[in-house]
């Protein structure tokens, strides 16, 4: 009955067009009324908590400190900055997309603040040196989606504060797998532009190491950004949330003093970081009413035993588990999907005797490929009304398919290969 009414109740209440977070926790209280004896309380007292959990207020900080490196237009600095760098490499400025879109991430936290603010310098810089508009906008969307796995993440914030995992140990679990993909979209595009047709300019001279060393030593402010908020953390000096506090100021000082942010700039990014909070603040409360109910009720465990009677085995479930979120990924955009699947794939990953750890940087590759999966992949959304339509949302799919396929890759890897993640745990 448990599960009837909680399959049922979302799937009326979403397709009613009804808001995911309100979903959510009308579900969540409806569960904890009519299947645990009144129970409702319990949704009160949790919400209260989430309201008033220091670490989750490292969120709308984040959100903030990516939308004041969008508005400051540092972006473009450290664009051209790079852009000597890859001159010579085959496939040029689009490695300068992917090595920007992963410097950026190391700082914003959010894959669609990362497509936005790169795509909006790199694509008409790339359009009018003659690069393949397919080619730009793929490599564009694949590289924002970076800015959920490269630390500090907003992905592994909200895992790790809801599940009760340590989110330090997630920044410093994600780094190398987050790197590891952006040398693989890099090597695509290597053997893209070898096999394939023309689809950047022919590099013409040689390496201008000149050019080089004055372009990084323009971004060389980035570095601090980059400390204040990853290598506090990693020294141990101050928490995710203070990391994300320091984040800020020096994204405002480096902003007016290295960028163009102004006043206005600085109120307009504080009232799109807002509503942005706003939005997954109403699904985090949706969510952890609706986790009250799932873990009371034994959802999960009942799941496991449901599913174990087919003989799949720990392995067989999980591979179950990649195929439901790649599904639900096409019609949910990264954090709703995280937020409202989590109360229930979490208890079973544990519960099968997978590290938390380990799903955390899984889960959150899986939410990648929803970033850059039609018709809900917002990052193709974000790269086609950049291109202003010039190229279209089919188009924006095929040339992110080869990344698709890289993330996907990468999820087989690291599940064959725990301990490229897991080695921080051994610290």
């Amino acid at each position: 009955m448990s599960w009837l009414l909680l399959s049922g109740g979302l799937a009326v209440l979403l397709t009613s067009g009804a808001i995911l977070g309100a979903a959510l926790g009308l579900v969540g209280m409806a569960l904890l009324h009519f299947q645990a004896n009144g129970a409702t309380p319990l949704a009160i007292t949790a919400s209260w908590n989430m309201l008033t959990d220091f670490t989750l207020s490292a969120v709308p900080l984040f959100i903030f400190l990516g939308e004041v490196l969008l508005a400051s237009g540092i972006s473009k600095r450290v664009y051209n900055g790079l852009t000597p760098l890859f001159a010579r490499v085959p496939g040029q400025l689009l490695h300068t997309n992917i090595a920007v879109c992963t410097l950026f991430g190391a700082v914003s936290g959010s894959s669609t603040s990362t497509a936005a603010a790169i795509g909006s310098v790199g694509y008409p810089e790339l359009r009018s040196r003659g690069y393949e508009p397919g080619m730009v906008v793929g490599s564009l969307a694949a590289g924002g989606t970076l800015g959920l796995l490269i630390p500090p993440s907003l992905a592994l914030i909200i895992y790790g504060a809801t599940q009760n995992v340590s989110i330090g140990t997630l920044f410093v679990a994600g780094m190398l797998p987050g790197l590891m993909i952006a040398c693989a979209f890099s090597i695509w595009i290597i053997v893209r532009t070898k096999l394939g047709g023309p689809i950047a300019p022919v590099a013409e001279g040689r390496m201008d190491w000149l050019a080089v060393a004055r372009g990084l030593k323009e971004i060389w402010p980035l570095p601090i950004l980059i400390f204040f908020v990853l290598g506090t953390i990693y020294l141990g000096i101050a928490t995710p949330t203070e990391s994300a506090a320091l984040g800020v100021v020096a994204s405002i000082v480096l902003g007016m003093t290295w960028g163009n942010l102004d006043l206005p700039k600085l109120w307009q990014a504080f009232k799109n970081a807002s509503l942005m909070f706003a939005a997954i603040g109403m699904i985090l409360l949706g969510t952890v009413i609706l986790s009250q109910a799932v873990s009371l009720l034994g959802i999960p465990r009942s799941a496991i035993d449901a599913i174990s009677g087919f003989g799949l085995g720990p392995y067989g479930i999980l591979l179950l588990i990649v195929i439901i979120y790649i599904v639900l990924g096409c019609f949910f955009d990264g954090i709703s999907l995280l937020l409202m699947t989590l109360p229930i794939t979490f208890p079973m990953i544990i519960g099968l005797g997978f590290d938390p750890i380990w799903f955390g940087i899984v889960v959150t590759l899986l939410v990648e490929i929803g970033m850059i999966t039609p018709p809900m992949g917002l990052n193709l959304f974000v790269l086609t009304s950049i291109s202003k339509n010039e190229v279209d949302l089919t188009t924006a799919a095929k040339a992110s398919l080869p990344y698709w396929l890289i993330l996907l890759g990468a999820v087989g890897l690291f599940t064959l290969f725990p301990e490229l993640i897991l080695w921080v745990t051994r610290w």
